[in-house]
């Protein structure tokens, strides 16, 4: 499990730290501003997938559903410094800036590249953690504003992004579940971000599916498994993450209880 350092302004800033290989399926509320100091993180979504090393300072947008794989590489942990942009702290800040909004939101994961004022910026953090008090709310908040002057001037057009305030409208539920099942979410959260409260989402997908939504991607994601294993040669170990399992002893009992023989069969 990841090892959090929080400061006294959890809201704000924190650091992670793994020692081995770990692996979560979330959808953020909040975009993250992020400094990789060691080891390697993957972000695989339906479309898309990136890997980041170490130095590497990115931007994940919120709402985004995502697999995250944190691992060590070259002897050396995963450990990065994470600073949370909430979107009542944005909504602050843009009623006192008006937002460049000439370019539609583009949800994309941004590198950041190599920048004095990005390396600035997160030196100026790594004090905080060692404080023994909380940390001053003028602090936080001329940390903050930093934080998002830095980001406008590296990117002119990320306002588009961090003032965009709307939440998930209700969009096709079957091309919605087909695009991200292997994803292990609650269903609260498939429901929100596909424009639904939870009654609604479950109602919806039984009428599109004929059963329950718990089924339905049980069996979608041992489809998947049997398919990589099958033809693609790929092995059990590799697998069972990507496509929403959490343990490999949990993935190799509901694999063989649906086909009726292990993956090492395979």
């Amino acid at each position: 499990m990841a090892k959090q350092n929080l400061n006294k302004f959890t809201d704000l800033v924190w650091t992670v730290t793994e020692e081995g290989i770990y692996k979560d399926d979330l959808s953020l509320d909040f975009h993250s501003f992020v400094l990789i100091i060691s080891g390697e993180m993957k972000i695989i979504q339906a479309d898309k997938a990136y890997t980041f090393g170490a130095e590497n300072v990115l931007l994940f947008p919120r709402n985004q559903i995502s697999a995250v794989i944190k691992q060590p590489k070259d002897g050396r942990p995963y450990k990065a410094i994470v600073f949370g942009l909430t979107v009542e702290r944005l909504k602050s800040f843009y009623t006192k800036e008006k937002p460049n909004l000439s370019v539609a939101p583009d949800s994309s994961v941004r590198i950041l590249g190599d920048q004095p004022l990005l390396k600035s910026f997160f030196s100026s953090i790594l004090p905080y953690f060692e404080l023994e008090q909380n940390l001053p709310e003028s602090i936080a908040q001329l940390k903050f504003e930093e934080a998002i002057s830095i980001l406008r001037f590296i990117e002119p057009n990320i306002d588009s992004v961090l003032a965009d305030f709307s939440e998930p409208g209700k969009i096709n539920l079957v091309d919605f579940m087909e695009k991200h099942y292997k994803f292990n979410m609650p269903l609260e959260k498939f429901a929100y971000l596909s424009g639904r409260s939870l009654s609604t989402f479950i109602r919806d997908f039984k009428k599109a599916f004929q059963v329950t939504p718990q089924r339905w991607l049980t069996k979608k994601r041992l489809e998947l498994a049997h398919f990589q294993l099958s033809k693609k040669g790929r092995k059990a170990g590799d697998i069972y993450l990507e496509i929403g399992f959490e343990n490999l002893s949990h993935f190799s009992f509901a694999f063989k209880k649906q086909f009726g023989y292990s993956p090492s069969e395979l």
